[in-house]
This record gives structure tokens, sequence and C-alpha cells, in this order.
């Protein structure tokens, strides 16, 4: 199964503000992040990846700009 940014968030029952104070970074980068206004960076994918407990390979990062 294959989860969006915003779908492994709420799985792991994550508001934004809560999943930007762990990954470190402000929250209007986070949800860019999960709007795809913001292109997340492997280090950043795979630290949001071990927060969810989700392997990176069964995450989807879309990008507007792609």
């Amino acid at each position: 199964m294959k989860f969006t940014v915003k779908q492994a968030r709420e799985y792991r029952n994550l508001t934004q503000r809560e999943a930007a104070k762990q990954l470190g970074i402000a929250l209007a980068t986070y949800q860019g992040y999960e709007w795809s206004d913001v292109e997340m960076r492997i280090g950043m994918a795979k630290r949001f990846a071990k927060m969810v407990e989700i392997p990176l390979d069964q995450l989807i990062f879309y990008s507007k700009t792609s």
C-alpha cells in the first residue's frame, strides 16, 4: 500500500503542527510538503518515513512542478 505525505501523517494520528515539530521544521514548510508546494529532500523524506513508521518506498511524494 502506498501513502501520500498527508495520508501517512493521518495514519499516525498526527496533526500538521505535531509532525512539523517532530521534524524540527516550521509549520508552513511542512504544509508545503503536504500541498506539494515544496519538494521534500531525501534526508527529510527519510526522517519523515521513520517518524510515521512507513518504509520510504511506500510513500508518495508529489511535486506540482514535475
